[in-house]
């Protein structure tokens, strides 16, 4: 019984290096962050960038949505907000980021 034993130890395998099993235990996570990467951060980051475009070609005359649901067409732009007619003679100021939306083809 004590040959066995020994027997064994002696044909046992050498240890691994615990920095590489360590490095091949988080190589196996790369795949799932690449994939969250391209389905969750990438679509979002484009969203964004599309949104800071609109904001920054608004101009008069364009006919806008705010965030609330109010259409209204812009008379007065600047860097932080932008000034709608919602009705005649009704003027409200909005800050850019709670436009959403240009809507196509109705500048005037």
């Amino acid at each position: 019984m004590w040959t066995d034993a020994l027997a064994q130890s002696k044909t046992a395998a050498p240890t691994a290096n615990p920095s590489m099993t360590l490095l091949l235990q988080l190589l196996q996570f790369l795949p799932i962050f690449v994939i969250l990467y391209f389905l969750l951060i990438r679509p979002q980051q484009q969203r964004q960038k599309k949104a800071d475009q609109m904001l920054k070609e608004l101009k008069k005359g364009d006919r806008v949505v705010t965030s609330g649901g109010i259409i209204g067409t812009i008379v007065g732009v600047d860097d932080a907000k932008a000034v709608l007619r919602i009705a005649d003679d009704v003027k409200v100021e909005f800050t850019k980021s709670s436009i959403v939306q240009i809507l196509a083809g109705e500048s005037s």
